[in-house]
């Protein structure tokens, strides 16, 4: 999306997209205990290295964080310590049943870090961000003001001979399934001009900021809104790289919010219709065996939010006005009829169609083909594109 067009959805059609798209179908699946595994990494990293990237920063996505409910939300307005603290038991049992099926993991990140440092020959942090992932608007878009947060942090950290002109920082945000949708957003709040970003905050206001009185009982909300609003603040110096696996086409992209953007997509041509068309109509028994890519990234359109809790009366009226906000310039059509168009690739960006081969048997394991970008072998074949294509 244009840096013009701020807080614009992307649209649903049947046309091939106007952004760029390719099809990959040689990609190799590298077991972490190799030394194609250890090199390829370590390859990468030389590549990161020299690019000036700082940190990696790995988001999950919906259900796979620490409030899929949003009740540790409510929680934290009156108890934040004992809010964070059951957080923390919550995203360690995710962890535990989930482990690399649709979800980052500890394990994961280290041997990221580890492989990627070696290469860099200086340390190349990988973090875990963990948002509540809410599958609902307001979910996403706390997700986004939380990662604002983080990532203002990290960079006023930094120490002052870290700043060089000539070879600005960089930091990868490497998200899975809607985390690249708390991406979108978080692209749009950084590239937006006041009065769009004051709109944003204007229409999730009930979530953050009591009925009858001023006082503010989610403050992160609010330091962050200030904190965009300072032009100078050192976040603004970093340059954010972003790449998505499996995002369900959502939101925008504002170009001036990030500088580069690569999406990879589990996807299987189609019989009918042109190669970069998701399978419509979706057939049950082949998303049973992820026979044509990856359904969630399909399905997870505009239409198929869940709802907050409904005893959250605040956080329901906030995310019924970030729809209207989010969503006013689409038609207002059944989730069906959305499905019906196959949209697969965002409008922003570079898109890699990626026919994993090797998919886990079972539904329960590669979740209707949505499961396959978090596993620790394949992220040989990822650091290898991203390298090659943003650096």
């Amino acid at each position: 999306m244009r840096s013009d067009l701020q807080f614009r959805h992307q649209a649903y059609n049947s046309e091939r997209p106007n952004s760029f798209a390719q099809l990959l179908s040689d990609a190799k699946p590298v077991e972490p205990s190799s030394v194609e595994f250890h090199e390829a990494l370590v390859s990468a990293g030389n590549t990161f290295g020299q690019a000036g990237v700082a940190t990696v920063y790995c988001v999950h996505g919906t259900f796979a964080g620490n409030d899929a409910l949003g009740l540790l939300t409510e929680l934290a307005r009156f108890a934040p310590q004992l809010s964070k603290s059951l957080s923390q038991i919550g995203k360690k049992t995710v962890d535990f049943f989930a482990g690399e099926t649709g979800n980052f993991t500890p394990r994961y990140v280290a041997t990221l870090q580890e492989k990627l440092s070696a290469g860099a020959q200086h340390s190349i942090p990988v973090r875990l961000f963990n948002w509540s992932s809410q599958n609902n608007h307001i979910g996403r878009a706390d997700g986004a003001v939380r990662l604002i947060h983080e990532l203002a942090r990290f960079a006023t950290d930094l120490p002052t001979a870290a700043w060089r002109e000539e070879h600005p920082l960089r930091v990868i945000l490497w998200g899975h399934s809607h985390g690249g949708n708390v991406f979108a957003l978080l692209t749009n709040l950084l590239g937006a001009d006041a009065e769009s970003r004051d709109a944003f905050f204007h229409a999730a206001r009930t979530f953050y900021r009591p009925w009858f009185w001023r006082d503010v009982d989610l403050p992160i909300w609010q330091e962050v809104r200030e904190l965009l609003n300072n032009v100078d603040h050192p976040l603004r110096r970093l340059k954010l790289d972003i790449a998505t696996f499996g995002t369900p086409v959502r939101y925008g992209w504002n170009a001036a919010g990030y500088s580069k953007l690569l999406h990879f997509v589990h996807h299987r041509p189609p019989e009918n219709g042109h190669e970069c068309q998701a399978p419509v109509p979706i057939e049950p028994r082949r998303m049973l065996v992820a026979a044509d890519g990856d359904y969630i990234q399909q399905i997870g359109i505009a239409g198929s939010n869940l709802p907050p809790n409904f005893l959250a009366v605040r956080t329901l009226i906030a995310d019924w006005r970030l729809d209207k906000f989010l969503e006013s310039d689409l038609p207002r059509e059944r989730l069906l009829t959305r499905l019906a168009h196959g949209t697969r690739v965002p409008d922003e960006g570079s898109a890699l169609l990626v026919d994993y081969p090797a998919i886990e048997s079972g539904v329960h394991r590669h979740l209707a083909g949505h499961a396959v970008y978090t596993r620790r072998k394949w992220l040989p074949f990822h650091c290898r594109e991203i390298a090659a294509r943003f650096y």
